[in-house]
């Protein structure tokens, strides 16, 4: 199982559905908060050139956000990336 990080803030919908997913899979994920560490924020938007919440990477690759993470399990892709 490839490892899964997860940027998030606390009150994020789209964090918390991306977590329910990770979870209803029996997903461990690394999460790492950056609404209250602006050096993580930094190393998030420079690792995803993006600034929104959530970002999913699975190992090394950025997989997007939220709606990314649904379609790739929409599309039946989202197990075999997890499984590398």
């Amino acid at each position: 199982m490839m490892d899964v990080t997860i940027y998030t803030t606390r009150f994020c919908p789209y964090c918390v559905r991306a977590k329910a997913l990770l979870d209803s899979k029996n997903v461990s994920y690394v999460e790492i908060a950056v609404d209250t560490d602006q050096e993580q924020r930094r190393i998030m938007e420079q690792r995803s050139r993006q600034t929104s919440v959530p970002q999913i990477f699975i190992g090394d690759q950025h997989i997007g956000g939220c709606d990314d993470l649904h379609a790739l399990e929409a599309e039946g892709a989202l197990d075999a990336k997890l499984a590398g």
